[in-house]
């Protein structure tokens, strides 16, 4: 939805929450789910999409112009408009173990390139005149996957590839479109500072390179469609993760000149670090996702663990801590229920109105953990507990 036309800022929710990896399975979705969504959020008015589309659907549907625009078509039947795609998850995102797996391909791959390319070429047919388009994906690869000097060059190679290719669609059609890279915990791209040295050290260098071997032009044009083209998409859950503060990692971002290609509105669980914290835990612990894991420690120092079951395990590890947190998503709108709680209070009036003053153009809800949420905290309804979300955001904005 629209939120505001100066400066120009849509609202969505991420449809990674609804299963389903071919497109006709997004489109039952949209017609079943979205709608109802729209229905209860902006009766009457035009409706932002933030769509999840797999390898598959991409495929499906950058082969076939019939399908795309059949697509069109539902859109407008139900005054819809896609602006924003998850291209994070190039495979399964439900319904059995996703766990690492998510991550790949990771971008040393050319099949992450190549999806991408797909993903961008549909978005750029849908999107409407004057409206630029967002995609989301992996933070470079899982950090335990990267050895060497050459995997990080390759991932900056496909990447510089990216903005190239982007840099033509627009020459092309007539829209832009911006990749963010999505830092998260326990990848090759974790923290804001780790985001900003992949930029400077790589993407500016290495990347670059490949922007002016693809272009064959100057180095100031190759930087400046760099900045264009590839940015940041900055998850809130993930943020509050590191313990870093999401206003201070935004104006990071804004001062080292690195576009905010999204905002992902969503929050971590939090619980104590004694005892009984860590017992609640427990109840967080499923086969689905990966649930990174990160203490405060009572030194100022924070202690890791890639998934909820190592982080149990290390018994010895949990002397000292001082807070728990967990990438498990819980909905904006939860308040607590004994020892867990959420990351949510990180974010603060000052991070709203630097939303609302030009820090990104798109906002998307991802809260996509319904489906695995223990039942004790679950919300109930879906499409409902969407919409209180929306409810929840548009009064914060």
């Amino acid at each position: 939805m629209i939120v505001q036309h100066r400066p120009p800022l849509h609202l969505s929710y991420c449809l990674n929450i609804h299963p389903g990896e071919t497109w006709n399975d997004n489109l039952q979705a949209i017609r079943e789910k979205a709608g109802l969504v729209r229905e209860m959020v902006c009766p009457g008015q035009w409706f932002g999409l933030g769509l999840r589309l797999s390898a598959t659907a991409a495929a499906e549907l950058s082969g076939n112009s019939a399908l795309r625009e059949e697509a069109l078509g539902v859109f407008g039947e139900l005054q819809m408009y896609p602006f924003s795609v998850n291209a994070f998850p190039y495979g399964r995102f439900h319904g059995g173990a996703v766990k690492e797996n998510v991550y790949a391909p990771d971008w040393r791959m050319l099949d992450r390139r190549n999806y991408t390319f797909q993903a961008a070429d549909v978005l750029a047919g849908w999107l409407p005149e004057g409206i630029d388009g967002s995609i989301s994906t992996v933070p470079g690869s899982f950090k335990g996957w990267i050895r060497d000097a050459a995997g990080v060059s390759a991932m900056a190679e496909n990447l510089g590839a990216v903005a190239a290719y982007l840099a033509a669609v627009e020459e092309d059609t007539g829209r832009e479109i911006h990749l963010g890279l999505e830092p998260e915990p326990a990848c090759y791209i974790e923290t804001t500072n780790e985001m900003v040295a992949f930029y400077k050290n790589e993407l500016m260098t290495t990347g670059v390179e490949e922007i002016k071997r693809i272009r064959k032009c100057y180095t100031r044009d190759a930087e400046a469609l760099m900045r264009r083209h590839i940015g940041v998409c900055f998850d809130t859950c993930h943020v509050a993760l590191q313990f870093e503060d999401p206003l201070a990692a935004m104006r990071t971002y804004r001062d080292e000149g690195i576009r905010i290609s999204k905002v992902q509105l969503s929050a971590a669980l939090t619980v104590p670090g004694d005892a009984e914290g860590w017992e609640a835990l427990r109840l967080f612990d499923e086969r689905v996702y990966l649930h990174q894991v990160r203490a405060l420690m009572n030194d100022g120092n924070i202690t890791s663990w890639n998934d909820i079951p190592e982080a149990l395990a290390d018994e010895a590890g949990h002397v000292g801590t001082e807070e728990v947190r967990s990438h498990f998503h819980v909905p904006l709108f939860f308040k607590g229920i004994g020892k867990v709680h959420s990351t949510v209070g990180t974010l603060s009036p000052d991070f709203f109105h630097e939303l609302r003053t030009g820090a990104t153009t798109h906002v998307e809800i991802e809260t996509y953990t319904f489906d695995v949420l223990p039942k004790d905290i679950h919300p109930g309804d879906v499409v409902k507990s969407i919409s209180r979300e929306f409810e929840w955001v548009q009064t914060h904005l």
